[in-house]
């Protein structure tokens, strides 16, 4: 015998002594994992007498054709419904049938071809009577339209259209791709180690392997990423569901938020919504499962089974990522149009400046353009209270009609509300409450929002979410003549306005006469947000005011604290009189 020869023979002799007294190493081995399916795997689904691990899938002879050595039958279905989103069309991106390693993967993995069907010889008998992948979560089957995508090409045409990918030039990026720049099965999985958790190609604490390839927003430093809050009981039910091994059932069962990372909201595989592999098919139940007051300490949840709110659940389903932000096909509101899950926070901001938790949306400038992210709260709010054709009717009806939120407010007008800049009466407004000035800037917020949130004096949820007082109101208004007067009819009012200086009649002689005496509601004259040809937001509600008999219907300013009304109002002519 060759020296050479013999001396390889020594050597591999010692490694496998070695082998043998270390013992397998199954971290890194399929020997101890479920894709074992010897008569001695460890896993549930097994064969009856085959003892070759690796038979089920690859050969050293009579292979299939396919590499590596494959020796599994492949499947022969040819049209798996694939995944499918408005962003991917967006992005020119059409996602092709399964190729490449995925296919190898969906030979057992789509349920239609025996476990043990094998091209190297006879049909392998599975204990159990099983013979194909059992019904559960590793049987895909083939509808793939609310799995991860896969088979497509992600390129630096692909990375070029999509801000919230990494560049496939990246090693980390190009190490998980076949040698044909595609996303497969085996991105993700490797089918031959176990050690980082339902075959994972690394460890995906953190998202850690998601954000290899995404890099959405501002996660890192978001709020959702970096919450110490346990992940609620119904998400870790649904995650240790489809995990393949005990020791993942108890890494997710004790996760954080921050540990668990994506997969709080997404699932790669048999998600709930194919869209945006969301957990739950119904879009909001994705945030309301936290934030409910347990997860999350705020109970949003609760603001949204009271009578005002924010329809969330109305055509919910019609919301795309690339919708028009302005007119949609369907008009409708979900949390997603005010709030950037991966990149909200806990910052704080000032009037009239966003706040951490509508950071990174889109909104519509005073100018009407389209702005993202918005910088400012009232932006977020013209979204949909300005220039939508489908915006709804008035609260009051009106002398000027006017709807489009973002007129009412605009700086050019006669008189507004400062939202979007300080007010035109700079001279004297002796009604308000300190800390407000005639310099100030409102928020949307200051008016509408939760009757239980800290602006309110309460405990809950800061938001429009939803509230007892409509129009989502923060506190009540009384919208309708003939009711009393009191701290409570008009607290939005009161709330900046001094009730004491209003009833004085410090900047109108006859405000206690009306509101008071004749019970007038504060809506009947003033429109709140602001009117274009008129000063101190005078708007009359025409349920009650009709024009004078002089014919006209109209509030001239004759100076400081004074005015001329021609008008009629519960059955009194007001002919052009003045104080």
């Amino acid at each position: 015998m060759p020296a050479g020869l013999s001396r390889l023979r020594i050597l591999v002799s010692l490694i496998l002594l070695g082998a043998l007294v270390a013992g397998p190493v199954y971290g890194s081995s399929v020997i101890n994992t479920v894709h074992n399916l010897s008569a001695a795997g460890p896993g549930t689904i097994k064969a009856v007498s085959a003892t070759d691990a690796c038979v089920f899938c690859h050969t050293a002879h009579h292979a299939t054709g396919a590499s590596p050595l494959w020796n599994h039958q492949m499947s022969s279905v040819s049209n798996y419904v694939v995944y499918t989103s408005a962003r991917m069309t967006s992005l020119g991106v059409t996602i092709p049938q399964p190729n490449g390693s995925s296919r190898l993967c969906l030979s057992c993995h789509d349920g239609t071809v025996a476990l043990g069907e094998v091209s190297s010889g006879r049909i392998i008998t599975m204990q159990n009577g099983v013979t194909t992948m059992p019904t559960g979560t590793a049987n895909l089957g083939t509808d793939l339209s609310k799995d991860h995508p896969i088979s497509f090409n992600y390129d630096a045409t692909l990375a070029g259209h999509d801000a919230d990918i990494n560049s496939p030039t990246l090693p980390a990026v190009k190490a998980l791709l076949d040698h044909e720049s595609r996303v497969q099965c085996t991105s993700c999985h490797d089918p031959h180690n176990n050690a980082n958790g339902n075959f994972l190609v690394m460890d995906n604490t953190a998202s850690k392997l998601c954000l290899t390839c995404h890099a959405p927003g501002s996660w890192a430093s978001s709020a959702h990423a970096m919450s110490a809050a346990p992940v609620p009981a119904v998400i870790t039910s649904k995650l240790a569901s489809k995990a393949v091994s005990k020791a993942v059932v108890a890494k997710v069962t004790a996760a954080t938020m921050a540990a668990v990372g994506c997969a709080n909201c997404h699932a790669n595989h048999q998600s709930g919504g194919g869209q945006i592999l969301l957990q739950d098919s119904t879009l909001e139940q994705n945030c309301l499962v936290c934030h409910n007051g347990l997860t999350a300490k705020k109970n949003v949840a609760s603001d949204f089974q009271k009578p005002s709110i924010h329809p969330i659940t109305l055509n919910s389903a019609a919301h795309t990522a690339t919708e028009d932000p302005i007119n949609p096909k369907e008009r409708h509101v979900v949390c997603a149009d005010c709030h950037n899950p991966h990149a909200t926070t806990t910052a704080t901001a000032t009037a009239p400046n966003v706040s951490g938790a509508i950071s990174l949306v889109t909104g519509i400038t005073a100018a009407g353009g389209v702005i993202k992210p918005a910088m400012r709260e009232y932006e977020v709010c013209f979204r949909c209270h300005a220039d939508s054709t489908a915006r709804g009717p008035a609260t009051v009806a009106r002398q000027f009609a006017q709807t489009n939120t973002r007129l009412q407010f605009s700086t050019a007008n006669q008189s507004f509300h400062p939202v979007e800049a300080a007010g035109r009466n700079t001279a004297s407004v002796p009604s308000l409450v300190a800390p407000w000035t005639v310099s100030s800037v409102t928020y949307c917020t200051d008016c509408h929002n939760s009757d239980q949130g800290p602006k309110a004096g309460g405990s809950g949820a800061s938001g429009p979410h939803g509230s007892i007082y409509a129009p989502i109101l923060e506190r009540n208004l009384v919208v309708t003549d003939n009711q009393s007067e009191s701290p409570s009819t008009y607290a939005l009012c009161y709330k900046c306005h001094s009730r004491n200086s209003i009833l004085a009649d410090q900047s109108f002689r006859y405000h206690r006469v009306h509101v008071v005496d004749k019970q007038t509601a504060c809506t009947t004259c003033h429109d709140s947000h602001g009117v274009a040809n008129a000063p101190h937001l005078i708007n009359f509600n025409t349920s009650y005011v009709t024009p004078s008999s002089n014919g006209r219907l109209e509030y001239l300013s004759t100076g400081k604290y004074k005015g001329t009304c021609s008008l009629t109002c519960h059955g009194v002519d007001h002919k052009a009189k003045s104080y």
